[in-house]
């Protein structure tokens, strides 16, 4: 659900009152309503929010056989915001489009990322109803007529040219799509997830010269979801894991949490070795923080060594490293902890507790990445 979260502060403080003054008339999640694609890979402007999301692990040539990973993250969000439809200016902010990218590069210390916010239209932002091709100027994430994906991204501090291959089916989460996420129907979304992309492409880190550039490979997930309803009243965030597993499969996972930290709601997929698929029912999962670490920048602490129960499966979650903290506020006005994080077997009977040290035991299991949100103030949605 992600982890993907933004407010509508930042707007309204730009806008009259008077352009607020009717709520615009937000489409319900439903059951029974299957996924019907190549349409459902684009744009569905007259929900509330939406957000595709990329996530993966990177090795460059140079570095391969050193096993010297790097992480990556590119989420671009778009937005209904609660303006007036009947508002006649072509000025108007009817579609906000957002981005969030970020390299997780354990010799830089700390995260890299970068953000942006525009208005749909004027030719610096759109997202096509057709297909998935959403931009934000020169940053974009286009899905060709081949099935594959390509994601372009230059910032100040590093740079993405990337082409994403699917070599699985897609994992339709919930029911056909439809994905609960609270105990009222209505508290759902639409929600597809697209597991072991294969990446090929270059990376530049510091400026822009091509002295910097370097060829990568690695596997990413990619997600796509959206959705009117707001997080449940009695909610304040959640923890969110998508991993691809070395021998094939896959798993998708969450868990909100209420304001006291407990679980609130739960669900997942899972996609095993042999490709079977098989939904995940709320009391099967169980996160369980093992290792906290303290944000310097923002004072927030978060739970980045995690053990996850999803069914029969028991993985104790490692960070790429700790500093994998994204301050949004001015774009999504959130702060979270998106994180690359290696999988590894935990104890089916051991359960740990909220301060002890993860001490993975066994070869890993996989990789993919780990998000926690709510952790410095409620989200909304």
């Amino acid at each position: 659900m992600r982890r993907r979260t933004f407010l509508l502060s930042p707007l309204a403080a730009l806008l009259p009152g008077a352009a607020w003054a009717r709520m615009p008339d937000y489409p319900a999640v439903m059951s029974g309503q299957p996924l019907v694609f190549p349409r459902d890979y684009g744009a569905h402007s007259s929900y509330r929010t939406e957000w595709w999301y990329v996530t993966g692990w990177l090795q460059t040539d140079a570095n391969a056989a050193a096993d010297a990973s790097l992480g990556f993250e590119a989420t671009f969000f778009r937005t209904r915001p609660a303006l007036d439809d009947a508002n006649p200016s072509r000025f108007a902010p009817t579609q906000l489009l957002f981005a969030n990218v970020a390299l997780s590069d354990p010799h830089a210390g700390s995260l890299q990322h970068d953000q942006r916010i525009a208005r749909r239209g004027f030719g610096l932002a759109d997202a096509s109803e057709t297909d998935t091709a959403v931009h934000i100027e020169d940053w974009s994430l286009e899905r060709n007529a081949d099935g594959r994906y390509r994601l372009s991204v230059v910032t100040p501090g590093f740079a993405f040219a990337f082409t994403l291959a699917p070599t699985q089916p897609m994992l339709v989460n919930g029911a056909g799509g439809y994905s609960r996420k609270g105990p009222l129907p209505d508290e759902a979304s639409y929600y597809y997830s697209v597991p072991w992309l294969q990446v090929d492409g270059v990376l530049k880190r510091g400026d822009d010269s091509d002295r910097n550039a370097a060829h990568v490979r690695g596997q990413a997930w990619l997600d796509h979801e959206w959705s009117s309803a707001p997080l449940a009243q009695d909610a304040v965030g959640w923890d969110w894991i998508g991993i691809n597993f070395d021998d094939g499969g896959a798993l998708m996972a969450l868990q909100i949490r209420d304001k006291a930290g407990r679980k609130f709601w739960a669900g997942g997929t899972l996609r095993a070795a042999d490709g079977s698929t098989h939904t995940l029912a709320p009391d099967s999962i169980r996160f369980t923080p093992l290792r906290q670490w303290r944000s310097p920048h923002t004072g927030a602490q978060y739970p980045v060594a995690m053990r996850v129960d999803a069914q029969n499966m028991h993985l104790t979650l490692v960070p790429l490293m700790d500093d994998q903290e994204f301050d949004s506020r001015a774009t999504t006005g959130a702060v979270y902890w998106e994180g690359a994080v290696t999988a590894f077997p935990a104890d089916a009977a051991s359960t740990g507790t909220a301060n002890t040290a993860a001490k993975p035991a066994g070869k890993p299991l996989g990789r993919g990445y780990l998000e926690l949100t709510g952790y410095v103030q409620r989200l909304q949605l």
